[in-house]
């Protein structure tokens, strides 16, 4: 009787990287909602050549997800399916050069401005409310408190699916409200950041009101940040407090009472439970006032 030899692993079939890799590797952990299912294969690369030298590599087929400090992201209880890409250390790094700042796309947003203030650079303090990676702020033109990254981008510089590396300006990127039109598989792997000289103590001043009404109006629990996009001419928020979801639950999800475009996990909820709980949102807002709402949270893999 022959015995029965298990599938190989997708890691298996994998050129190795001089960064690390890693086979079933959890991402609820790694995500803010601490909910969801695993990657299939977690890629943390070295450095912008090993990235550019392993998707060169990889075979067409297998499909790429990039995960930043998982803010604004809702990994399904299924998992993600194929190599999901991690940028950690060998693009955090942030350095200055004159008025100008630049960072790796895993440097968080908080940490950029904190240097710019740091060096007395003002035009940056925005960047302090925004709960995700530089990376993540190129992808969909992330803003918060008057003001986006379109204001402020010189240049990024990207790994395509093939690995080739680009270099475009901010004209190029095809900025609009919370979008860019960057080709959807772009890796960003640093970006120039244009400021400009300012009192040190005014700019530590803003950064820290910009906390502080964060503090005040949003919940600081395993959230994904703001959940919808807000609608031409209206807010997310009261549109969803109108329809009478604040508070609302399935499971263990909820809508926040603080904030109602907030999601939170009180504990154990699953990935599917916030899931649901969102479109359930969307169903009574259309029903109540005709307006669709749309996710800004980005939600991937499969469900459990």
């Amino acid at each position: 009787m022959a015995l029965a030899t298990s599938k190989p692993h997708l890691i298996d079939r994998l050129t190795q990287p001089r960064g690390r890799l890693a086979a079933d590797a959890p991402l609820g952990p790694q995500t803010w909602f601490r909910a969801g299912g695993p990657a299939e294969v977690l890629f943390r690369p070295a450095d912008v050549e090993d990235l550019s030298t392993f998707l060169a590599a990889l075979p067409q087929d297998i499909p790429v997800t990039v995960l930043g400090v998982g803010s604004n992201l809702l990994v399904r209880d299924g998992g993600v399916r194929g190599v999901v890409i991690r940028l950690m250390r060998g693009f955090t790094g942030i350095e200055v050069e004159g008025h100008e700042v630049v960072a790796g796309a895993g440097a968080p947003d908080l940490n950029v401005a904190l240097t710019a203030r740091d060096h007395a650079l003002a035009g940056l303090e925005f960047l302090s409310g925004i709960p995700g990676t530089i990376g993540g702020a190129l992808r969909m033109n992330a803003g918060a408190y008057q003001g986006d990254l379109a204001q402020v981008l010189i240049s990024a510089e990207a790994v395509d699916r093939a690995g080739r590396v680009h270099k475009v300006t901010a004209a190029d990127m095809g900025f609009t409200y919370r979008h860019s039109e960057a080709p959807a598989d772009w890796i960003f792997t640093s970006a120039r950041l244009a400021a400009t000289p300012g009192d040190q103590l005014a700019i530590a001043r803003r950064i820290a009101e910009i906390d502080a009404a964060r503090t005040d109006s949003q919940p600081r629990s395993r959230t994904g940040g703001s959940t919808f996009v807000n609608p031409p001419s209206h807010k997310a928020w009261q549109l969803i407090d109108q329809a009478g979801c604040r508070g609302l639950r399935i499971g263990e999800a909820q809508v926040s009472e603080k904030h109602c475009n907030f999601l939170i996990n009180l504990g154990s909820a699953t990935a599917a439970d916030i899931e649901a709980l969102g479109e359930e949102v969307r169903r009574r807002v259309f029903e109540q006032s005709g307006v669709q709402l749309e996710w800004e949270i980005r939600r991937i893999g499969v469900s459990g």
